[in-house]
């Protein structure tokens, strides 16, 4: 072989002993790659014979045609691009049968080959993963398939922790998967993640929450822990099939703690209107708000105002959103569906003579009629809605009743609420109101200077983004609510009566000087506490409410 190759040297010119190590040496470096294609074959099992014969074919050949080309450089061109072409030919087929962590050459894997592995073992060890019967998963051995799972369910949580949701949605896409963030009751749209980590993804949670991995059309529900340094809080996973794909939600189940009447952003009028309703003996209040609105936690802080020893309270609900102290609280289960009706159970509360009774979410004329009966015979009853206005709700209320007279009889008062995102402290930017806005909103534009919107994203020279530490370039930190509240006397209670339409009792309720949400939240935007753009999308119906605001800030 040596003397062929010497002999081979010397009919093609190459006399320089440089120019004979630089060929045997890239000759040579062929072999461990022939090797590599097919060990690397075999153990994928695809066509190992096929393209270690191609490989082999191409190293000869290109070898002989190296050697008959007169000019040195133009045969190792030759050579090199030869051998490329058919190792990243083959390297193209292999990454297009293997999971993305198996893949080479690529991206990651070039960046793989610089990491410290220590140093990345140890960034992986700050969020733990706490599986539902109490065990946390440990590291595993790097490189492998659950390292890889582990890895994206860490950087997924990571990301999460960072924006600061505590609800995340998946659902499948035309490529891979949207993935949207919820974050104080507002949707934040995400980069789209691919097929195969979303499904590793699943994989790996449902293992945690003791889900069927196999299973990806029914509805299935779960939990797990998740340690977030000191911190071990529960998340609930969510996953049901669609014609699209499996659909994933997870929700973080934060144990918060029940706000007092005077902590849930009343004002002063408010609070001494809600206040006085433990001062009067028997009466209906009615709660009402769009679902996610905080009406529980309304009725919750009302309940909370009455004192647990001198009186008997009660509470009826589908789901319980706290623990109560010192309050029974009934939860209408499924096992209650078969053998009576959320109306029919709440009946046998109210038999018990509560004095304070707080029903959730009232839906249909049996349940509205015996809260109406209960608060008519000596209970002060709380009874939460689901409506857009108080207008509304009352509306709703007479209608689901039945008989004016009763639905109106023991009613003491209504109200309607939102929740609304604050303007970020740290970032949010004043600005000089366009006049004519401030007149549509019937302001005095002398009397209003500034107003306040959410910040601008800044960038260094090199094009980085100034992040905002409190609220990460979202603009909004924290959430408050505020209400519209009508308390309903009998002069009232005769004008609703006679009212034959939702425009009669919302003239009723002007006259009657209830400042509506939208006047409420005006003040909000006037003191710097929100935007106008907010107050929009809080107070649009469910149609508005994905579309642009119409007033641009």
């Amino acid at each position: 072989m040596p003397e062929l190759l010497l002999a081979a040297a010397e009919l093609g010119g190459y006399i320089s002993i440089i120019k004979l190590v630089i060929f045997l040496i890239m000759f040579f470096l062929w072999i461990p790659i022939l090797g590599w294609v097919s060990d690397d074959a075999q153990m994928l099992h695809t066509k190992d014979e096929f393209w270690s014969t191609i490989l082999l074919a191409v190293g000869i050949l290109g070898a002989v045609i190296w050697l008959l080309i007169p000019m040195f450089i133009v045969g190792l061109a030759i050579y090199v691009m030869a051998l490329a072409g058919v190792s990243i030919s083959y390297v193209m087929h292999r990454n297009s049968l293997v999971s993305e962590f198996e893949r080479v050459l690529t991206v990651n894997h070039i960046k793989d080959l610089f990491v410290n592995h220590e140093k990345k073992l140890s960034e992986l060890r700050d969020i733990g993963f706490i599986s539902a019967h109490g065990n946390e998963i440990p590291l595993p051995e790097p490189k492998s398939a659950d390292f890889f799972s582990f890895k994206i369910a860490h950087s997924f949580f990571k990301n999460a922790q960072s924006i600061g949701t505590n609800n995340i949605i998946l659902s499948p896409a035309a490529e891979g998967y949207n993935l949207v963030y919820i974050v104080d009751g507002a949707q934040l749209e995400q980069p789209s993640i691919g097929q195969e980590q979303v499904d590793r993804l699943s994989e790996f949670l449902k293992e945690l929450a003791s889900l069927d991995v196999d299973e990806r059309r029914k509805p299935q529900k779960g939990t797990f822990r998740l340690r977030e340094g000191n911190d071990v809080n529960k998340w609930e996973v969510t996953t049901a099939g669609s014609t699209a794909g499996e659909h994933i939600k997870l929700h973080k189940i934060i144990q918060e703690s029940i706000p007092k009447l005077e902590e849930i952003n009343l004002l002063p009028e408010q609070y001494q209107q809600l206040s006085g309703i433990r001062e009067v003996d028997k009466g209906l209040f009615l709660i009402s708000g769009p679902k996610e609105s905080g009406v529980t936690t309304t009725l919750y802080a009302l309940l909370r105002s009455h004192d647990a020893f001198l009186n008997n309270i009660y509470t009826l609900e589908y789901k319980l959103s706290g623990q109560l102290p010192n309050i029974t609280q009934e939860v209408f289960s499924l096992s209650d569906t078969g053998t009576t009706t959320y109306g029919k159970k709440l009946l046998s509360i109210a038999r018990m003579s509560p004095d304070v009774l707080g029903v959730v979410e009232v839906k249909d004329s049996e349940t509205a009629r015996v809260a109406c009966m209960a608060a008519k015979e000596g209970a002060t009853v709380y009874a939460t809605i689901e409506a857009d206005t108080t207008v509304n709700a009352l509306t709703k209320w007479i209608k689901l009743v039945g008989d004016r007279n009763l639905a109106l009889g023991p009613m003491i008062g209504a109200s309607n609420q939102r929740l609304f995102r604050k303007l970020c402290d740290q970032c949010k930017q004043a600005y000089e109101p366009n006049k004519e806005l401030l007149k549509k909103f019937n302001i005095p534009p002398e009397k209003v200077k500034v107003l306040y919107r959410v910040g601008k994203v800044y960038y260094d020279k090199r094009g980085k983004a100034y992040p905002c530490d409190a609220c990460h370039e979202i603009g909004f930190h924290g959430r408050e609510c505020s209400f519209e509240i009508i308390m309903i006397n009998d002069q009232i209670k005769k004008a609703l009566a006679q009212a034959k339409s939702s425009q009669d009792i919302a003239l009723l309720l002007r006259s009657a000087k209830m400042r509506y949400l939208q006047e409420v939240m005006l003040d909000k935007v006037l003191n710097g506490t929100t935007s106008i753009n907010e107050m929009i999308r809080v107070l649009s119906s469910p149609k508005q409410a994905g579309q642009k605001p119409e007033v641009e800030e």
